[in-house]
């Protein structure tokens, strides 16, 4: 558009009745950088004005037929934004306005009028989301974020409502499971369905609790976690999970505790740590405990890991020590074909899997006995390669040995990222 279009869009635009400074600048936003649609507004009606010898008279934003009066109203949104937000620690925001449908219908007439395109320059809600924000900003000292801000602003303009949702805060370590029978997550019981009783009284099989373990490693650690941010919920994401009767001990387990809508941000994460070491008695230590970004939360879940296991072996002969050996040869490196193990089949399709066993080691503890460290890519059932599962793994220490076997007891000693990838990546905490 050369310099005499632009003016005669502009005389267009002013003629058609009040209209703010804002609301004037706005469908030519796309001018001159660096000003603020009102600077441009104003610099138009004021250009206008001079080329004309007519009085310079601009209406005020109460008196504006575009806006209807919410371009004087920024200042007032951005204070009651603030008081929506309350005493909740954030250091990013954003802003989101809801705009009333006829003030829309109003920006396509002006220009409409000028005969400008209905998305010349930009919409109202994006000044208001701006210029709003520009203010929190200054009253708070916190920055704008689009990405995943702290807290979410809500500026229903046409409901005249201002809401502020505060997102998640999260917390990456890992923890050691010391004491067997101890799930991941809660487990409720199944005979009740969690509701803790059947018919009039209380279920006979969680005593009336709702579950089935009344420790899990997400209670022990999860409520702690919440407390100290103050939130009001709190979700544990762990990278894969143990068997119940399976210690994790060694490195321990990478986890991200999620904790919903926390009022509390920064927190001293070397006494967080040993608050919650304390709440949970031994059962449970957690360690590295640092603040966390949102992605932590997908990488801990579906980053490919490589597990570290010793187990406790009982065989129902006598095995010697050179067959030992010569089975865990065969097994050492070998690519190993499993069928859903029976024992999570009710909860798992139905097909064979092939998983790699990077190293095994095994050493005899008596004639029935052993000891054996497996080194295993994610996803190996441990305790079917060491029984066969009814032939529904192959090979394994059971079928080489020709002999009945089976794990007694089993310790998680590491869960490590493959690809000398690390959990802990910078980029995803601070």
């Amino acid at each position: 558009m050369d310099s005499e279009a632009f003016l005669a869009a502009a005389r267009e635009l002013v003629t058609t009745g009040p209209v703010c400074d804002a609301c004037l600048g706005r469908p030519v936003a796309d001018r001159s950088h660096g000003l603020t649609n009102a600077a441009r507004g104003a610099a138009l009606r004021t250009t206008l004005a001079l080329l004309d010898n007519e009085p310079y008279d601009p209406p005020g934003p109460n008196d504006c037929w575009v806006c209807e009066g919410i371009c004087g109203r920024l200042d007032s949104l951005a204070e009651r934004a603030v008081t929506a937000i309350g005493d909740a620690e954030f250091e990013t925001y954003q802003v989101g306005t809801r705009v009333p449908p006829l003030v829309e219908e109003n920006e396509r007439l002006l220009r409409e009028d000028a005969g400008l395109a209905p998305d010349a320059g930009e919409p109202l809600r994006s000044e208001v989301n701006r210029e709003v924000g520009k203010r929190v900003g200054r009253l708070t000292e916190t920055t704008v974020d689009f990405d995943r801000p702290n807290v979410q602003i809500l500026l229903d303009v046409d409901a005249d409502r201002v809401e502020a949702q505060v997102n998640s805060a999260f917390v990456y370590g890992r923890y050691q499971k010391l004491e067997r029978g101890i799930p991941q997550t809660r487990w409720p019981c199944r005979t009740c369905n969690g509701v803790g009783r059947t018919g009039d009284g209380p279920c006979d099989a969680c005593d009336g609790t709702g579950l089935t373990y009344q420790r899990s490693v997400e209670q022990l650690v999860a409520p702690v976690v919440e407390d100290v941010m103050d939130g009001v919920g709190a979700t544990f994401h762990g990278a894969g999970r143990e068997d119940v009767d399976a210690r994790m001990i060694g490195t321990g387990r990478p986890f991200v505790v999620e904790v919903d809508e926390p009022r509390r941000r920064t927190v001293d994460v070397e006494r967080l740590e040993a608050d919650v070491n304390a709440f949970a008695e031994g059962a449970v230590e957690v360690e590295d405990l640092c603040l966390a970004t949102h992605p932590m939360v997908e990488r801990v879940k579906t980053l490919d890991a490589a597990k570290r296991y010793r187990a406790t072996v009982a065989f129902d002969v006598k095995v010697s020590e050179p067959a030992l050996a010569d089975a865990v040869t065969e097994l050492d490196g070998a690519t190993i074909a499993q069928y859903t193990p029976e024992r999570v089949d009710h909860r798992r399709a139905g097909r064979t899997r092939e998983r790699d066993v990077y190293g095994i080691e095994a050493t005899l503890d008596g004639p029935r006995e052993a000891t054996v460290e497996i080194h295993g890519e994610g996803g190996l059932y441990v305790k079917e390669l060491v029984s066969g599962d009814n032939d529904r793994t192959e090979p394994s220490l059971a079928g080489l040995l020709g002999v009945g076997a089976e794990v007694r007891a089993l310790d998680v000693l590491a869960v490590e990222a493959e690809h000398d990838e690390q959990f802990a990546d910078e980029s995803y905490l601070w």
